[in-house]
């Protein structure tokens, strides 16, 4: 499995060594990152993206890259996040393979890829490399820091970890801590992976690969993005056109099963399966409160509200969807609550979107207001 490394993508090296939070360090490690927009004379216009498992850093179509991104109607000249007054960065996770150092890179001090080898990859590292990013590009403080799903959970780790990096927040769809219902849906990804013969711990190539594991993982985790609501909405019980082949009595028979295929199909390719395990189980060990427990020297002894009031902002806002049963609506209260505990002028925003946790790539006549609206006051 190679990297798939969108064009116009720009790289900045990490320092080397890099230390991972738990344990181990990167040598040679680097950061994928694209940028639109133009950085005024006093470096006060910037706004980092930080994102979801799955997206690279080609959030919009750019000069480097006319493609659509994954946040086209969202990001550029005139839109909500307006890039004729914002200068702003899409920093690509470290642990994909899109370009950041990850599973599936060349560890340099042994000429193969890194597979089982990348030491344990926690949110707090990908912060880490992220805000490299900002400071190597000459900005002493962000305007704002942007997070989408687990890209949330970056941000926030960004904040604890880096104060004064960032002068305001905005939450989407994100959690200060993984919740159990969201760790087991995750496990059950993972675990179909890794029960794949081909994946075979961690040694697989492109003739050996484990498809029907990453097919089954994005299923289950496609189903969870969106929302029983939008389910029922978009195709209802309709069956599929074509009768059930003799030889698979138990195969596709409704469209909704013919959608959830195709969409798999589409990405176990683009996808490298240790990354997806790393940046999954990144997740699971997430929550805020271990920075307030560590610096007290009472690791385990966690206290999320305690760790987003250590969070110290101007203003944040955290959106969520009433819809979302990955990252649910009281996830993102408990962020607005606490950062303003620490002392910021916060909002919560709950949306009614009918699309569940993915809402925010979708749903624009919804969060794009509410985002172009934030940035307004700033």
């Amino acid at each position: 499995m190679t990297e798939f490394i969108p064009p116009g993508t720009c790289f900045l090296d990490l320092p080397s060594p890099f230390p991972m939070k738990r344990g181990g360090a990167l040598h040679g490690a680097r950061v994928a990152y694209e940028t639109w927009g133009v950085l005024n004379a006093s470096r006060d216009n910037a706004i980092l993206i930080v994102t979801g498992l799955s997206p690279d850093a080609h959030a919009a179509s750019n000069a480097g890259n006319r493609e659509p991104g994954w946040w086209e109607p969202m990001l550029g000249p005139g839109k909500p996040i307006d890039s004729d007054r914002w200068f702003v960065i899409c920093v690509n996770s470290l642990g994909s393979c899109k370009g950041s150092t990850g599973p599936a890179s060349i560890n340099p001090q042994t000429g193969h890829l890194y597979r089982l080898d990348f030491p344990d990859l926690s949110v707090e590292d990908g912060a880490d490399a992220a805000a490299h990013v900002v400071r190597e590009l000459g900005i002493e403080r962000l305007a704002c820091i942007i997070g989408n799903s687990m890209g949330g959970m970056t941000a926030l780790a960004f904040l604890l970890r880096h104060p004064g990096l960032a002068r305001s927040h905005i939450n989407i769809s994100g959690a200060a801590r993984a919740l159990p219902f969201s760790i087991a849906i995750r496990s059950l990804q993972r675990e179909a992976i890794r029960l794949d013969p081909n994946w075979n711990h961690g040694q697989y190539d492109d003739e050996r690969y484990p498809e029907s594991g990453m097919r089954m993982a994005r299923k289950l985790g496609v189903i969870t993005y969106r929302s029983a609501l939008e389910w029922d909405g978009r195709f209802g019980r309709v069956r599929l056109d074509s009768d059930r082949a003799e030889d698979d009595p138990f195969g596709l028979e409704f469209e909704v099963e013919s959608y959830l295929e195709g969409h798999a199909r589409r990405f176990v390719r683009r996808y490298d399966p240790n990354c997806y395990l790393y940046l999954s189980r990144s997740m699971d060990w997430f929550d805020v409160g271990e920075y307030c427990a560590d610096r007290a020297g009472n690791p385990g002894d966690t206290d999320t509200r305690a760790g987003l009031a250590a969070i110290h902002v101007e203003k944040a806002l955290a959106i969520g969807v009433q819809t979302d049963i990955l990252f649910p609506l009281q996830q993102q209260e408990e962020i607005a609550d606490g950062l303003r505990a620490g002392g910021a002028q916060s909002e919560f925003l709950p949306l009614p979107s009918p699309q569940g946790h993915d809402a925010f790539l979708v749903d624009i006549a919804r969060f794009g207001p509410a985002v172009a609206g934030f940035l307004e006051r700033l």
